[in-house]
């Protein structure tokens, strides 16, 4: 797909027809009280289509067809090769629709053409064969029991799972949760959020096509404050499944405490640290990775790795290296594939990470970016922007920006790298760069996070759990421990006569 030209993609965009009703129960559907909001690209400014805005009413809708469809069986008791095949064909009709699925979410949330063709939609398909092929190979145990007992321990579906994703990865985070709680056999209510509902909604259509029963697989468009809120307190619902923010992560642990004690799995936010280590015997691919783990997605990443620690003898030369990647990465047309970063998701983010670079060039050294910019005119774009020999305890080195902002700390000793890396609220991800396996083996054992990256950044598969420790959250995706989240252990004894 690197070969279509900016040109091409803007044709294809141009005759793009988006999906904005509420689908439940096998149906596209106007909002119960009619009411509709925009969805804006964030490139341009301009409105892409007017959608449904889901409420209370709509999401008791959507949940009591997932109960029915759970309560009948016809997905919860389908045989599990049959459950594998659909899947399966959702996987393959992902794959025939790539690009308009890859052009929603660029045009949606302002992401690049090139990244969303070749990752994120390419990935969602990928996820969803992966855990269909999961299917028909995860088995259940018999207990070890004295003679005349039978003790099964079989996981079963929790019933209806709701999932509230964020706008950074609108198809993949969908397909995160939604391809795991529907390969365990769950009917599934997904709440996308409202900076980037298109692809969810296109995905509930793929769905259908490819078999999944009326009702299994519903989407609610709408406001966290409204729709998500009452899937949080929702009475029916069994799970919620949840990235986001940390607050609102808190949020909807209130709410199952005040409804019906369902399940939550929240992963929520980060502030990654990377720590380079002066005997990393390739400086070049640690700044090209340092750059990629910042930049990429305009930032907007949770496991971002935003706190670049660098060993003082080197930090030179290596901001150096970031400057230069820094300044070949600057913000370009969405649609061009020749464009490193792409828009901001909005006006609001837009604003607040622009209020962090002001505080930064009050309180650090801004070496490169730290503008923001309008492409052909418009847009809500923002440079890469690197602030070096910042204080650990600046908001830079502390908060979540959620931005194309790093913020680069010399440190003098091992223990004073670690030390600072965990002295954090966040748990998601690390980066450690060193040609020392002793180091390597030492200091990831020490560091509090989900996932260490060594020589590398950002490292997943859906082979590997993703998820974080302290307030990142403690939700996991990915791997066959992600359907720890979607059932519940089931055991039945059996008394019989010998």
């Amino acid at each position: 797909m690197l070969d279509i030209t900016p040109q091409d993609w803007r044709l294809k965009a141009a005759s793009l027809k988006f999906r904005s009703q509420a689908f439940i129960n096998g149906k596209f559907t106007d909002s119960v009280s009619g009411k509709t909001f925009d969805s804006i690209n964030p490139a341009t400014g301009a409105v892409l289509a007017s959608v449904a805005e889901c409420d209370a009413t709509d999401v008791d809708l959507a949940v009591a067809a997932g109960r029915r469809a759970f309560e009948d069986r016809r997905w919860s008791g389908m045989a599990p090769g049959d459950r594998k095949t659909v899947l399966l064909k959702l996987a393959d009709l992902i794959r025939v629709n790539v690009e308009e699925l890859a052009l929603l979410d660029c045009l949606d949330m302002g992401k690049t053409i090139t990244d969303a063709s070749t990752i994120d939609a390419p990935g969602s398909a990928y996820f969803f064969q992966w855990y269909a092929e999961a299917i028909d190979k995860v088995y259940d145990e018999v207990a070890p029991t004295g003679p005349g007992n039978l003790a099964l321990v079989r996981r079963v579906p929790l019933g209806v799972v709701g999932a509230v994703v964020p706008w950074n990865f609108p198809l993949d985070m969908a397909t995160w949760k939604a391809a795991a709680a529907l390969a365990a056999g769950n009917s599934v209510v997904l709440k996308p959020a409202e900076q980037s509902p298109l692809s969810a909604l296109r995905l509930a259509e793929l769905a259908a096509e490819a078999g999944v029963p009326d009702g299994v697989f519903n989407v609610v468009p709408g406001y966290g404050e409204t729709a998500g809120r009452a899937l949080g307190l929702h009475m029916d619902v069994d799970c919620l499944a949840f990235t986001g923010s940390t607050a609102t992560g808190k949020r909807f642990m209130e709410y199952s405490g005040q409804s019906n004690l369902k399940q939550v799995w929240p992963e929520t936010g980060g502030k990654s640290p990377n720590i380079v280590f002066a005997d990393c015997g390739d400086l070049d691919a640690a700044a090209d990775m340092a750059a990629f783990g910042i930049f990429f997605n305009q930032g907007e990443v949770c496991s971002a790795n935003s706190r670049l620690y660098v060993e003082r003898s080197i930090k030179d030369a290596l901001v150096e290296k970031l400057i230069a990647r820094a300044q070949g990465m600057q913000p370009g047309d969405p649609l061009d594939p020749a464009s490193k970063m792409g828009a901001i998701v909005d006006e609001k983010q837009t604003q607040g990470i622009m209020r962090f670079i002001d505080h930064g060039k009050a309180s650090a050294n801004l070496v490169t970016g730290g503008e923001r910019v309008q492409i052909n005119g418009k847009g809500c774009f923002v440079q890469p922007t690197i602030f070096s020999d910042v204080a650990h305890d600046n908001p830079l080195a502390r908060d979540e920006i959620f931005g194309p902002v790093l913020s680069i700390i010399p440190f003098d000793r091992e223990e004073e790298a670690v030390t600072m890396a965990n002295d954090s609220i966040y748990g998601l991800a690390a980066s450690v760069w060193t040609d020392d396996l002793s180091r390597a083996c030492r200091v990831s054992d020490r560091l509090n996070v989900g996932t260490v990256s060594v020589n590398t950044v950002d490292a997943l598969s859906a082979q590997t759990p993703f998820g974080g420790m302290k307030q990142s959250g403690f939700g996991r995706d990915l791997s066959l421990h992600s359907f720890d989240k979607y059932t519940a252990l089931k055991t039945t004894w059996i008394k019989y006569k010998l």
